[in-house]
């Protein structure tokens, strides 16, 4: 199947399962308070809906916009604009006549589910597949590590032994850290067999950000392929698995890291490549995509070890995974305000991309957690139309024992949707832009 319907498929249920929990997190609150929901939407239903069956007070349904969902619930200042109910005197059953805890409770419920879910995945992956890593007697023949980095004293052939002092479990995730987290050193064996601890300096993940060197630390890799997947250039090329790539280009392939900056300089356009299969010699012409890849899977000549868990250990790996996770998408958020990050924000596009080439459930489930977290922490950003711009003004309510005027309330939520609206056509042109000219 073509990759491109695989991650559409993963990306379609993914989001529909994360945002039908997402609005019963507000669903069951409301009616466990005797709040009545009017409506219960997967996707939204600008002008008509797929599907729709009122049972009791409620609404459900599926539209045709797949841009999120929704629950409608009754005397709300929400995205309906329902200004006809909202002039009408309270009733007991509306979201509006509810004590402010009981309004704050409803509000939070999708994030508290989204977030708990997140955590509950990586729960049951850790109990299912384990951890993959490697370390550095899995590597033999080290990183190739970028110019830039050699400056600090590291070295094509380094293994990294520890980070901060302490033993790195997994090689393939220092350059994770040393985006997102506080390295201050790191203990390489050099290929000369010394060990050095190496100073980092403050501030590297910002220099890596500007710079443009995310993958400082590449593992040096016999240029093989492990596997072609179908519908890409690779595959209408003739590659096929174990074949190993000789040249690109008229460019000598020694090691695998050395692809990369070749196919990079030659997106969209029509290389040669020279290959070895079963001992004979050949060549093709293939085209590197916009993103500079020509669609093979590397075969990574070093042993991935699996650590597998108990149950009552997956749940304490399981939250540990969910922290760092969330904690490491909070920290690279701040990368959003600065123009380099908003031009990198994606939308749709990016978000499948996450998603690998072939079905597999780690992967799909993995995603689906990474996912429900982000979608927790964005939605309770104080922007007035998402949950978080709800709470915080209840949370005013509750301080100052003054609720806002509705009138208020509506101008908030209108100017909080166009800006929603407003980085959804921006996130979704960047992709189309990336798509087009890059």
């Amino acid at each position: 199947m073509d990759p491109f319907i695989v991650k559409a498929i993963q990306l379609i249920l993914s989001l529909s399962f994360l945002i039908v929990l997402h609005e019963l997190g507000h669903f069951v609150p409301a009616k466990l308070f005797k709040t009545r929901v009017e409506k219960f939407f997967l996707f939204f239903d600008v002008k008509f809906a797929l599907f729709k069956k009122k049972i009791g007070d409620t609404v459900y349904g599926i539209g045709w916009l797949p841009l999120g969902g929704y629950v409608k619930i009754s005397g709300m200042i929400d995205e309906s604009m329902d200004k006809e109910q909202m002039a009408q005197e309270p009733k007991d059953w509306e979201f509006r006549s509810k004590p402010a805890w009981q309004r704050l409770i409803i509000m939070l419920g999708g994030v508290t589910v989204n977030l708990v879910l997140g955590f509950l995945i990586y729960m049951m992956i850790m109990f299912v597949w384990g951890t993959a890593y490697v370390g550095p007697e899995e590597m033999p023949e080290g990183f190739a590590v970028v110019d830039s980095f050699e400056e600090y004293g590291f070295e094509d052939g380094d293994r990294i032994l520890e980070v901060n002092g302490k033993e790195f479990e997994n090689s393939l995730d220092i350059n994770k850290h040393l985006f997102m987290r506080d390295v201050q050193n790191i203990t390489v064996l050099h290929e000369n067999g010394s060990e050095e601890t190496i100073a980092i300096p403050e501030e590297i993940g910002t220099q890596m950000f500007e710079q443009g060197i995310m993958q400082p630390f590449v593992p040096i890799m016999a240029p093989v392929l492990d596997s072609v997947p179908t519908g890409l250039a690779a595959e209408n090329a003739g590659l096929k698995k174990n074949d190993k790539i000789l040249s690109i280009n008229n460019k000598e392939i020694g090691y695998w890291h050395e692809i990369a900056p070749v196919t990079s300089e030659n997106k969209n356009k029509e290389v040669e490549l020279v290959y070895e299969r079963n001992g004979e010699i050949k060549s093709t012409k293939i085209t590197p995509d916009e993103e500079g890849k020509i669609g093979f899977i590397k075969n990574y000549d070093f042993d991935v070890q699996r650590k597998k868990f108990g149950l009552v250990q997956s749940i304490s790996k399981g939250f540990d995974y969910g922290y760092w996770t969330l904690r490491d998408y909070v920290y690279q958020f701040k990368y959003v305000f600065t123009k380099k990050g908003a031009s990198q924000l994606g939308g749709f596009g990016a978000i499948g991309g996450l998603f690998p080439d072939t079905w597999n459930w780690y992967g799909f489930w993995n995603t689906t957690a990474l996912l429900s977290i982000i979608l927790a922490f964005m939605n309770i950003l104080p922007i007035p139309a998402l949950d978080g711009g709800h709470v915080m003004f209840l949370l005013y309510e509750m301080i100052t024992g003054r609720k806002p005027n509705d009138k208020f309330m509506e101008v908030a939520q209108m100017v909080g949707f166009f800006l929603l609206i407003a980085l959804v056509l921006y996130a979704n042109g960047n992709d189309i832009y990336r798509a087009i000219f890059d």
